[in-house]
């Protein structure tokens, strides 16, 4: 993450007061807040704001932290900083609640983006519900949300409708034989799957995506930084984009796996390839054929199939 000399964030500290100051901010609350994932300036006043009012901030790695605030321009003392990390989430989750009831008011920061999406948060949020406290989210800055809003997900063949559906799986498992398997189950998710992974797995990983033939992912690297990276390519040719730059497979990673195209209703392939099939199979076997051959949603499919049979007036069952 960029450093930026203190001075630099006097006027958003000032305006932070400003813009959120007459806001009530309860007492006994945890205040869960997103941090930048890379640009410093990604932070929100309200974010700023609360970051100088709490009474402590737990964090996923109080050092990181510390650094962060200081570039803000916030000094804080070292016991104002809580280590709540993946190893000690359960046990410290219990003493920030206790702190809570209190009266105490609490941040939540882990090292970049949104707390409890690929990072700890989650256990601490479910303990302070779990003990009767308020939890008060401040969104801001997400890997997942960034990458979506540059990845242009277009799902409809037939209208060129953007896709709203997508499905978050984070990392996937390290092993090559759990992450072949989990690779598998994506290729018959026709949303899009947002993926995250670090840099010495991340062409693994494309080797094991490549399988997902000519299905489009959408990359991004250092995202916010710099040296941002994002580019869109078929699955197959993942692993030769990553060896055609030197650097590529440096920084942290985020990956859209895009969504499947949608045959329309108007004779597309999907449904065409599905009459031929029906005409001699049982809908199942029709359907998980035509998806195959086709590359459209079992899903729609089979609903296309039901559909095609009771305007045909068939009492075959679907087996």
């Amino acid at each position: 993450m960029a450093s930026l000399a203190p001075a630099t964030f006097g006027a958003a500290l000032a305006a932070a007061r400003d813009a959120s100051g007459a806001q009530h901010y309860p007492q006994g609350t945890l205040y869960v807040v997103a941090t930048p994932i890379g640009n410093l300036a990604d932070i929100t006043l309200r974010a700023l704001h609360v970051l100088q009012l709490v009474d402590a901030v737990a964090c996923e790695d109080t050092r990181h932290t510390q650094s962060l605030l200081r570039a803000y321009g916030i000094d804080r003392p070292n016991a104002q900083l809580l280590a709540v990390h993946q190893h000690n989430e359960a046990e410290a989750a219990q003493a920030v609640a206790a702190r809570l009831a209190q009266g105490e008011r609490i941040a939540y920061v882990s090292d970049a983006g949104t707390p409890g999406v690929s990072d700890p948060g989650a256990r601490l949020v479910a303990a302070v519900r779990a003990a009767g406290q308020r939890v008060l989210p401040l969104p801001g800055a997400s890997s997942v949300t960034t990458l979506i809003g540059a990845a242009g997900l277009v799902a409809d063949g037939s209208d060129g409708n953007a896709s709203s559906a997508f499905v978050f799986a984070g990392f996937l498992p390290s092993k090559a034989g759990e992450r072949d398997t989990a690779v598998q189950a994506l290729a018959q998710e026709p949303r899009a799957v947002v993926l995250l992974e670090a840099p010495h797995r991340i062409e693994a990983l494309a080797r094991a995506l490549a399988v997902l033939g000519e299905r489009p992912i959408t990359v991004g690297r250092e995202l916010t930084k710099q040296f941002e990276e994002i580019a869109t390519v078929p699955a197959s040719t993942l692993p030769d984009w990553f060896a055609a730059g030197r650097d590529r497979t440096r920084g942290e990673f985020a990956l859209v796996l895009h969504p499947v195209a949608v045959a329309g209703d108007d004779g597309a392939e999907g449904e065409r390839v599905l009459r031929l099939l029906l005409a001699e199979l049982p809908v199942k076997t029709a359907v998980r054929l035509a998806a195959e051959i086709s590359g459209a949603p079992r899903n729609a499919l089979y609903e296309t199939a039901l559909r095609i049979r009771n305007d045909g007036g068939s009492a075959d069952d679907a087996e």
